[in-house]
């Protein structure tokens, strides 16, 4: 048996045991058996059948999880005001958020129902969510600022200097052009925005991959990379339609929320997600073709339209 489908850890029967032994002595359920569950992109998931109804447990034993540690209590408060659309945390019998498992940070939530969808049509119930969330004051939340920062591209380059993978040096060759023009466009867009810190939310990083929809009731799960930062950061990856741009501003109205997207913070964010996405390549996201998938994704894949968009924006 496996984790789940993110997990490169095997996971016996022993292993099972022990984990659900633990899960007794530390919550207040009477856990009866786990079963892998393919959510989330790091560490272990799982749903947990217990005599009052299945529960979601994630483990995360990597570097990651000081930021998944972070999202708890963040959890808690989106939870206290009313957000219903989240993954509720289960306290442990001493009423912590989260607890170890091993040298795992393991938390347990309410179970959902349903699977990850990500269309056009659950853009409007997503910036429904995010808007309403965006009302939430973060004051007291240990989460980190944004600074608009150049290090996403610092760090694709300095990575890139260091590859020994020639297939893949080659591709970035040929992009050589792009690549520079994108790094020179984030650091002028970097520039302009750290001028102004207004208008900061509380904000998820990547809504549209995490909805969850069953029945037509939509949830948004996992917070692990929550930012205080402009609404840009969860706009920017549909902002180059018409259409989408106009509904992330009639969810912003609908909240009680007097903002217009700005092109520079929507620029920055194309550009740096376009360079945090070459790093998630080089750090093993994919595992068939890198060399073939990083060229896919420079030459005509999903982010070259939001490049093109980024590119015009001034």
């Amino acid at each position: 048996m496996t984790a789940c489908m993110h997990s490169s850890i095997p996971r016996d029967a022993d292993y099972v045991r022990k984990l659900l032994t633990f899960l007794q002595r530390e919550y207040p359920i009477v856990p009866r058996s786990l079963t892998p569950a393919e959510r989330g992109h790091y560490g272990e998931t799982w749903r947990c059948e217990s005599d009052s109804g299945p529960y979601f447990a994630k483990l995360d034993a990597t570097p990651h999880q000081v930021i998944y540690a972070r999202s708890f209590p963040l959890m808690e408060r989106l939870v206290r005001e009313g957000i219903d659309t989240i993954s509720k945390p289960v306290k442990t019998h001493r009423g912590e958020l989260f607890t170890r498992f091993d040298s795992a940070v393991l938390g347990v939530f309410e179970w959902i129902d349903g699977e990850r969808i990500e269309t056009d049509e659950t853009k409007i119930p997503e910036y429904a969510m995010l808007a309403k969330i965006y009302t939430i004051n973060p004051d007291g939340l240990n989460l980190p600022r944004e600074t608009f920062t150049t290090e996403s591209a610092d760090l694709f380059f300095r990575t890139r200097a260091a590859l020994k993978d020639r297939r893949i040096a080659d591709v970035f060759e040929r992009s050589r052009t792009a690549l520079n023009h994108r790094a020179q466009r984030l650091a002028h867009f970097a520039e302009r925005c750290r001028a102004d810190h207004t208008h900061f939310y509380i904000t998820h990083g990547d809504a549209g991959g995490n909805i969850i929809v069953h029945q037509g009731r939509h949830h948004l799960v996992d917070w692990d990379e929550a930012l205080i930062a402009p609404p840009e950061r969860d706009a920017w990856v549909m902002c180059c339609r018409e259409w989408a741009r106009n509904a992330f501003a009639r969810a912003l109205c609908q909240a009680g929320i007097r903002y217009d997207l700005r092109s520079e913070r929507l620029a920055y964010y194309i550009y740096h997600m376009f360079f945090s996405y070459l790093n998630a390549f080089l750090d093993g996201f994919t595992k068939i073709d890198p060399a073939q998938e990083i060229a896919e994704y420079l030459d005509g894949g999903w982010i070259t339209e939001r490049t093109a968009y980024a590119d015009n924006l001034r």
